[in-house]
């Protein structure tokens, strides 16, 4: 589907920001009158939907484990792509901005940190995995030490998620800051995240700026 709309997708270990940060963006654009749809991965769609409950250990697979990194990374896809056959990609025909939550990237990130000695391997087949999705025109890493994040989501008092150990978390930080290494065509900014959330909101508005706003 040919699109007149913008992509944008915010990206970070858990407690990074991502979630905050894609609300404040929306908030400004719409202050300024830009059609804009704030969305979230997993998606609020019927597999996004089981995989929320895997991921809040709700849904496990015999034995009361979590199901593996392959299964993970094709449940994934299968919610992007219905997330943007049902919800993006109309969107941006409009000409609307949406904002994204995470994306493919996080697929990327999780499952291949989540294979081990695979990770190589892992992160050729996800991208071949979702080489149907739209890509993005912007992709925003905020950069936190996984200290920082796991104060955050200690102060968050949620429950543990399933990437939550303190090891992942600081493979996925490496994983993100070198991510224009795993999808070279896509426009990518890295920006520090550990600040206040109105200097973090600074930083992302002057790489959405300097990136998508001028004409």
């Amino acid at each position: 589907m040919t699109t007149k709309g913008r992509l944008v997708v915010l990206e970070g270990i858990d407690g990074a920001g991502t979630t905050t940060h894609v609300a404040r963006l929306a908030e400004r654009l719409r202050s300024l009158r830009v059609p804009v749809r704030a969305t979230r991965e997993p998606s609020d769609g019927p597999v996004g939907t089981l995989v929320r409950q895997v991921l809040t250990g709700r849904l496990v697979v015999p034995g009361g484990r979590a199901p593996g990194w392959v299964t993970m990374a094709l449940l994934f896809a299968a919610d992007r792509m219905d997330h943007v056959e049902s919800e993006i990609e109309p969107f941006l025909a409009e000409g609307g901005v949406v904002i994204s939550d995470r994306y493919d990237a996080s697929s990327l990130a999780y499952q291949s940190v989540s294979s081990g000695s695979q990770a190589k391997d892992a992160v050729e087949w996800i991208r071949t995995l979702n080489r149907y999705v739209r890509r993005p025109d912007l992709t925003i890493v905020l950069d936190v030490s996984p200290e920082t994040a796991a104060e955050r989501r200690l102060f968050r008092a949620e429950a543990a998620q399933l990437y939550d150990q303190n090891e992942v978390q600081r493979a996925l930080a490496a994983f993100y800051r070198d991510l224009q290494r795993y999808t070279p065509n896509d426009r990518i900014e890295v920006i520090d995240a550990s600040g206040g959330i109105d200097e973090v909101h600074a930083r992302v508005w002057s790489v959405y700026e300097r990136a998508l706003a001028a004409p």
